[in-house]
């Protein structure tokens, strides 16, 4: 039942953080006049709609996106190019059906509030709406929540001592492998509760300064703590081993190995460490989302029957999933499994902001960069005293965008089919 909750949770949250993202575009679209005909969350057939004013609010069958219907999407066509448009070229035809399509939804009351014709600022705040509102909640949810409840940090006190060494490739984390040395922690004598207040001499202000001393070390080291109140000098000889380096690029390194973990405890942040922790989690976003193209062979092997990494690409379907099954984890607390549930909501509101601000059409970033391009035409001209060149023609672009709309199609299909035969799994 658990499972079946946090999956109905999570999915009602997506389609709210899509709602959300629609409401962006529609507030800022009738903030500049431009007439909205339809609000819609989901695609397909409409399951339920109500008329107000000029706009249509409904939801529909399909619920893997939304959009709002703009009157006056693309410029009319200019009166040189008539002679060019009797090509039958397949492309050509696109753009004139697309512009056609556009075309007939303005009627002549309306003809002034078509969105070809606002400023380049306007339409780019128009079609940055979306985006941002999804930036907006990740950055009111991460912050609610570091601010609020507090994120982990660790400390230098040992939570568990590592009975052997293991490699960072090691299949198994949890058992000792045949013929594996102890680790130099249960050799010394190290026991969970020890706190760290000395390490070679040196004492160190957190975990994270002790962690790097550590793997700089090697040989025999002379280390402090205090046990039940009284301090212990142990001394530990420390081992070469492969380990995964800091930087988070998945890179293996050869480093000092000790064989310490550390207690975790909450720490509510301030302004300066959400804003520190928001940038690296927003560059590691950047990141991924840059990452997805090189991602489909992985996606391809899972649904072969290949392990499936826990960072790989997921859906609203594998989303929802994972949103069931951290509510069903039982080793964690409530206030733990919900509050992982709404740090992984606002993670993909933040991907949804990255996503949609890739310059390239039909994504909103598409509209933007064109949109740019005109305001920066348009300067040009004025500052050498040309012909304004008039509104920057995306229906031009049109084959490029149907073209782009089949490979993010295929993709998610793709992400789909992974999702039911080889689910990501958290724990």
């Amino acid at each position: 039942m658990l499972v079946v909750l946090g999956i109905l949770i999570f999915f009602v949250g997506l389609l709210v953080s899509i709602a959300w993202h629609e409401l962006g575009h529609l507030a800022a679209a009738k903030m500049f006049g431009v007439k909205v005909t339809q609000y819609m969350v989901g695609f397909g057939r409409t399951v339920w709609s109500r008329k107000k004013g000029d706009t249509e609010y409904g939801i529909k069958a399909i619920p893997f996106g939304g959009y709002i219907r703009m009157i006056g999407m693309f410029p009319p066509q200019k009166e040189e190019e008539y002679g060019r448009t009797a090509s039958s070229a397949p492309w050509r035809v696109m753009i004139e059906d697309a512009r056609q399509a556009a075309a007939e939804e303005v009627t002549p009351q309306d003809a002034h509030r078509q969105f070809y014709q606002r400023s380049p600022w306007k339409r780019i705040i128009v079609m940055f709406g979306g985006p941002f509102m999804n930036l907006i909640l990740a950055i009111g949810i991460f912050a609610g929540i570091l601010m609020g409840y507090g994120a982990q940090e660790p400390t230098k006190t040992v939570a568990t001592v590592s009975e052997c060494v293991i490699p960072a490739d090691a299949q198994d984390k949890e058992n000792c492998p045949a013929g594996a040395p102890p680790s130099p922690a249960a050799q010394a004598g190290f026991q969970p509760g020890d706190e760290i207040v000395e390490f070679d001499g040196r004492s160190y202000a957190s975990w994270d300064e002790l962690r790097v001393a550590i793997r700089n070390s090697s040989g025999t080291v002379p280390v402090v703590v205090e046990r039940d109140g009284q301090r212990e000098m142990l001394t530990a000889t420390l081992m070469q081993s492969e380990q995964y380096a800091l930087d988070g690029s998945g890179d293996t390194e050869r480093v000092g190995f000790l064989g310490l973990a550390p207690t975790q405890v909450l720490v509510q942040q301030g302004p300066g460490e959400v804003a520190q922790r928001f940038g690296e989690i927003i560059t590691l976003t950047v990141q991924k989302v840059l990452q997805l193209p090189q991602r489909v062979p992985d996606l391809v092997a899972a649904i072969g029957g290949d392990e499936r990494e826990q960072d790989s690409p997921v859906g609203i379907v594998g989303a929802s999933r994972i949103g069931g099954e951290v509510l069903s984890y039982e080793q964690a607390s409530v206030d733990e499994r919900l509050i992982t549930m709404v740090n992984l909501l606002a993670g993909v509101n933040l991907s949804l902001f990255v996503l949609n601000m890739l310059p390239i059409l039909p994504l909103d970033g598409g509209h933007i960069a064109g949109a740019m391009w005109e305001s920066v035409r348009r300067g040009f001209a004025k500052l050498f005293r040309r012909k304004d060149p008039g509104p920057f023609d995306t229906a031009k672009l049109m084959p490029l965008a149907y073209a782009v709309s089949l490979v993010f199609i295929a993709y998610s299909l793709l992400v789909l089919v992974a999702d039911i035969v080889n689910p990501v799994t958290l724990f």
